[in-house]
């Protein structure tokens, strides 16, 4: 009786661990799930490591290694990363995170993390671009019409990963809009800036960010003057594509009341031929990406 205790015990440590977790999750979920294709017959259920690896953006190798526990030492960023690719609810992020040795994110702290139920509806736009931000616009998750369009983005990757800070300091970030609408864009992303660090109440990240576009931005610091505050609204644009030409969208935004972060869809305008062009789009990123 002792023996089979001891071997119990050993099959519970066994199988409390990091590796044996995504491994469980990964194969309870099915590609639909995640918005891939089943892509035929599996041989074993669930998704596959590949799978996995390319929604973490990690390599194929590296996710091998922590699924086996073999020297794998996985960061917090990379936690989250997994936790989105998994679809991990907040309970069974906060259990990865403590069994890979750390405390889980403070409440109200998502960082690359994307609710589920988010994450279905960005998984379920497959006809128009959509991203989501986090309540200081950095970017943490695309879909594949976002990337065809804007291209892929340094998911949660502090500056060179937010909007508002490269909408200020990388003119090639403005090619897409027409040159009449910078401005009113420009106002948009500060008034928004100024209510995302206002509900973060001294946050470090949002300080930093502000800190160092007052630095570098002229431009921003003109319109952090104003002093406006309004988090960003659904709003009427006009892009300009190099291949698939003048896109006429409806840029809406839905919020996630678990994290706060904020799913941005390009709606075409009706009667526009927008659409037709998304679907072309769509052709140019299976090619590209």
């Amino acid at each position: 009786m002792q023996g089979a205790s001891r071997t119990g015990q050993e099959e519970t440590v066994k199988h409390n661990d990091v590796g044996s977790f995504l491994r469980a999750r990964r194969e309870a979920l099915r590609p639909g799930d995640v918005g891939l294709p089943a892509g035929g017959r599996r041989r074993t259920p669930g998704l596959r490591r590949a799978e996995v690896a390319m929604l973490a953006n990690v390599s194929v190798d590296y996710y091998e290694r922590l699924e086996q526990s073999r020297n794998a030492h996985p960061s917090q960023a990379m936690l989250a990363g997994l936790a989105r690719a998994l679809r991990l609810s907040v309970d069974e992020r906060d259990h990865l995170y403590r069994l890979a040795g750390y405390a889980p994110p403070v409440s109200g702290a998502a960082g690359e993390y994307v609710d589920p139920a988010m994450m279905f509806l960005l998984d379920a736009l497959t006809t128009v671009p959509a991203h989501v931000i986090d309540d200081l616009t950095t970017m943490v998750a695309q879909n594949r019409l976002s990337q065809a369009l804007f291209g892929s983005w340094q998911l949660g990757d502090d500056l060179e990963g937010n909007v508002t800070w490269r909408w200020f300091t990388d003119p090639a970030s403005r090619a897409l809009n027409v040159v009449e609408e910078h401005e009113g864009i420009g106002r948009a992303y500060v008034s928004d800036l100024r209510a995302g660090t206002a509900r973060r109440g001294g946050d470090n990240a949002a300080e930093r960010l502000v800190a160092d576009l007052l630095n570098t931005s002229p431009e921003f610091t003109k319109h952090w003057d104003d002093m406006a505050v309004e988090p960003l609204r659904s709003a009427r644009k006009k892009l300009l594509h190099p291949h698939a030409g003048p896109l006429d969208v409806q840029c809406d935004i839905v919020l996630s009341s678990a994290t706060g972060h904020r799913l941005v869809i390009f709606r075409p305008q009706p009667g526009s031929t927008t659409a037709a062009d998304f679907a072309f789009l769509d052709v140019l990123g299976e090619q590209t990406f």
